[in-house]
């Protein structure tokens, strides 16, 4: 009995630690390589023929859709903040208009403009990248490809300049 509750217990903590994926890269060789599926919201990342990491992500919403296609990471940058997307803040730092595209939304007077925090960013077309951020179980962003906290980094680290992206249906 013991060793059941224990068993159980251990197998609930596993799930808890790691519930966006998994990261296995031992004993795989071979060039880099991350497939995202759209339709799934998942990533694979691959070195040569082995799969050694999957994540939950979530890419763009209706309206600011990730768009598929083949892509390499063109630069990467752990401490990435948005210059587009962010929070209007008052001097004191509170904000008074939330999650705001600067393009189009109007700066209230006596605020200014607290870009979004995207850390462990790998832009790989024009303004789109993957990073970490906020990943509910389905498509929320304004087209990068979010991955959640702990699996971002694994992603970032093991992806130099160059690796392709490839974005799927």
């Amino acid at each position: 009995m013991e060793n059941a509750t224990s068993a159980a217990v251990h197998a609930v903590a596993n799930v808890i630690e790691r519930p966006q994926g998994y990261w296995n890269p031992e004993g795989a060789t071979g060039s880099p390589r991350i497939v995202v599926h759209l339709s799934e919201q998942k990533a694979y990342f691959y070195r040569g023929k082995h799969l050694i990491g999957e994540s939950t992500v979530s890419t763009g919403k209706p309206g600011f859709s990730t768009p598929p296609g083949h892509y390499h990471v063109v630069s990467k940058d752990k401490n990435h903040v948005s210059s587009e997307f962010g929070d209007y803040v008052d001097d004191a730092g509170n904000v008074v208009k939330p999650n705001i595209d600067v393009r189009k939304d109007k700066r209230p007077p006596g605020t200014h403009f607290d870009g979004a925090r995207m850390p462990y960013c790998m832009h790989f077309n024009g303004g789109y990248a993957m990073h970490q951020g906020y990943v509910p179980p389905f498509a929320a962003s304004h087209g990068c490809i979010r991955v959640p906290d702990g699996m971002a980094e694994r992603f970032y680290n093991a992806a130099p300049e160059g690796t392709p992206i490839i974005v799927k249906e």
